[in-house]
């Protein structure tokens, strides 16, 4: 899931430009006596089943001292059982999820930490599509074959898509976490940052006990709370989960069969379209608006290649995508792909461009496929979180409307972007450098 990752130093030349940038920037705003109101940014999130979230209890403060921190979360723990019992959770499973829970204060440490820089998408995917892990991967479809085949055979979502998003998880089952799923929930639900999200997902966690599915010590997972070899959240879990193998428990742990199902299961129901690829490496034609690279636009590929579009190799036909997109994640200079109706159902499992692209990218090459053929602008460096705020405060108070300045490059801030590189007469890719940081600076 995580997909930023912290930076610990930078070219020199690298750190002088960009404080010249920021220092130009900080003046721009104090001289602006009357920002205009910023829209509201929205970023979609995965869509998961909700289930029936218990009653509101007070998130306590944690206090300075470590026992004291611990007698308060016992507390809370005494009060969320009152509300588990209350919604038809037994004294069995109560007592065997919340004897001896413990306080982590790793799990709060994590979740209020924020990355202060972003890997670049090129940088990410080295390692989503490494060679050892197209390797590795390679291995584990030949060796689960007939179960693969018989999971596409029911769901329609091929094996390879299967074990890139396994791969990309927890490295094929090497590193799925080995953290209390419950003791990090009640952590989340007692530290009040993400309360009801949190209570939410430990009463499912409570249910998948009681079902008998796994025993506690062995729902194990991230800090955040996602669990087994394809990282379920509870509530996915519990709407989701397959008992695949047939011996009456859904188990995402140890189980291979139910793994490979129940991700499959979830990728269907999040509509998934069988026999459509994900998307595909484009070349587009000289003088194409960039402005049209932009998700919320999608129409057939046949209108694409009307436009110029065209597949690499300039010979073979795009695929027949009914509603695709032309996605250029490092901005003009860097690939374009157009993505259809899969590519987004991956985003239903984490909604991260960069994510769903390595997926798909490496389902391709497991399958035996190319990789990435456009050369990645590696000289660019991506923008800290403190420069993109910077960047949305500037693009706000010039009326361009980026939005909430909170460090995230939403829909909001892209749009923005590119409604400020029209009015300049630059190409409208959207895309965020240090150069047009510098730009926005200067008055």
């Amino acid at each position: 899931m995580p997909h930023v990752t912290s930076v610990t130093s930078r070219p020199p030349h690298r750190l002088s430009y960009r404080a010249s940038a920021s220092l130009l920037l900080a003046a721009f705003i104090a001289g602006c006596a009357a920002p205009p109101p910023a829209r509201t940014q929205t970023q979609p999130a995965p869509e998961a089943p909700r289930a029936a979230a218990p009653a509101p209890v007070a998130p306590v403060a944690p206090a300075a001292d470590d026992a004291r921190i611990q007698q308060d979360f016992e507390r809370w723990v005494a009060q969320f059982r009152t509300q588990a019992r209350a919604a038809g959770i037994d004294e069995a499973t109560l007592h065997s999820a919340f004897d001896g829970a413990s306080y982590l204060p790793q799990v709060v440490e994590r979740d209020r930490s924020q990355a202060e820089f972003v890997r670049a998408v090129w940088d990410y995917l080295d390692t989503a599509v490494s060679p050892q892990r197209v390797t590795r991967g390679q291995e584990r479809l030949q060796a689960l074959r007939p179960q693969l085949d018989a999971v596409a055979a029911r769901y329609g979502v091929p094996g390879e898509i299967v074990v890139a998003i396994w791969g990309m998880e927890s490295n094929y089952g090497a590193n799925y976490g080995d953290i209390s799923t419950i003791d990090a929930l009640a952590t989340l639900g007692f530290e009040g940052r993400r309360a009801g999200w949190a209570r939410e997902q430990l009463m499912a966690a409570l249910k998948i006990l009681q079902r008998g599915d796994i025993p506690r010590d062995r729902m194990i997972g991230s800090w955040a709370g996602a669990m087994g070899q394809t990282q379920f959240l509870p509530t996915v879990f519990l709407a989701h989960a397959v008992d695949a193998d047939g011996d009456g428990r859904r188990d995402i742990w140890d189980s291979m069969a139910d793994v490979t199902a129940s991700t499959a299961n979830f990728l269907q129901h999040s509509g998934w379209q069988a026999g459509q690829p994900w998307g595909v490496e484009v070349r587009l034609p000289p003088g194409f608006d960039l402005a049209r690279a932009d998700g919320q636009l999608r129409q057939s590929a046949s209108q694409w290649t009307a436009e110029g579009v065209r597949a690499m190799d300039d010979a073979t036909p795009l695929p027949a995508l009914a509603d695709a997109s032309i996605l250029l994640p490092a901005g003009a200079r860097g690939p374009a792909f157009l993505v259809g109706p899969n590519f987004r159902t991956i985003l239903r499992y984490n909604n991260a461009t960069s994510y769903a692209l390595g997926v798909g990218l490496l389902a391709q090459r497991l399958a035996g496929g190319p990789g990435v053929r456009a050369d990645w602008p590696r000289d660019l460096q991506p923008l800290s979180r403190a420069e993109t705020i910077a960047l949305q405060q500037a693009l706000n108070a010039r009326g361009f409307g980026a939005g909430t300045a909170d460090g995230l490059l939403g829909p909001a801030t892209r749009d923005a972007i590119r409604r400020w590189q029209r009015s300049v007469g630059e190409p409208a890719d959207g895309y965020p450098t240090v150069q047009l940081l510098q730009r926005l600076a200067t008055p």
